[in-house]
């Protein structure tokens, strides 16, 4: 979907910058922070299911190579866990600390109603930011259909 808005963006003479800045209203996250919540819940998903420390990104993406490449580093780190380091995390106890305090799940909870929600959120939000922009996008480019 994102090669899609950049193809468009090119052809509308949109920068980079204005894309990953593009929020459907005021009060929402732009383009580029959905791109990275949604790389970072998979990425610290897996990892905390692991029963690892997560790896963390930078968050300085402002071109959409960079965008694309944090994908892409995602995508790498998450194919790096072997399915035994998750298998069994079902019971495993997971502490966030967030801004609000802590969270404790367990590791099905956690991927069930924490992980799998909001990443389609934020792929979901981002999807629809670029649609919003003009993108030809539809279903198909979301779930990854023909």
């Amino acid at each position: 979907m994102l090669r899609k808005g950049e193809e468009h963006a090119r052809s509308k003479d949109v920068t980079d910058e204005t894309l990953l800045q593009t929020r459907l209203i005021p009060d929402m996250l732009p383009l580029i922070r959905q791109v990275q919540i949604a790389c970072d819940m998979a990425t610290r998903g897996t990892a905390r299911l692991a029963g690892v420390e997560p790896m963390s990104f930078e968050d300085n993406e402002t071109t959409l190579a960079q965008v694309q490449s944090r994908i892409e580093r995602a995508i790498e780190y998450i194919n790096s866990f072997k399915p035994e380091q998750i298998d069994g995390s079902e019971a495993r106890s997971i502490v966030l600390k967030m801004r609000t305090g802590e969270m404790t799940f367990e590791g099905q909870a956690y991927l069930l109603g924490f992980v799998i929600p909001n990443l389609f959120f934020h792929c979901t939000t981002a999807y629809n930011i670029l649609r919003e922009a003009g993108t030809g996008i539809g279903k198909n480019d979301f779930i990854g259909g023909a």
